[in-house]
């Protein structure tokens, strides 16, 4: 289950548009779509699109004000992608240690 929530993850933060509109909000807090697209050098319906896809990962939320909407980073989002690459981690950690381990007893 934590691996599909860390695909999600992956996969929505894969495009580098993607990754800098979430990586504006986390810096700069809550933003309307139309601030977005100020800085995203694509046009609002594609920044839209890809704000869709940031939410479907639950990577950011927003809050409808009027005619605007307003979108807002959610990290704690990246928990399960966090864990996976923990656990992976530690997996290549007790590889390297067992590699460590062989080439030592080689060199006796």
């Amino acid at each position: 289950m934590k691996s599909a929530e860390a695909q999600h993850v992956f996969r929505a933060l894969a495009d580098p548009t993607r990754r800098a509109i979430f990586e504006e909000l986390v810096r700069k807090g809550e933003r309307t779509v139309h601030a977005l697209t100020a800085n995203a050098g694509v046009s609002q319906p594609a920044v839209s699109k890809h704000l869709t896809v940031l939410k479907r990962a639950k990577l950011v939320g927003n809050r409808r004000e009027g005619r605007e909407n307003h979108y807002c980073a959610r990290p704690e989002a990246l928990a399960p992608a966090a864990a996976w690459m923990k656990d992976f981690g530690a997996f290549w950690n007790e590889r390297f240690d067992r590699l460590e381990a062989v080439l030592e007893g080689m060199e006796k």
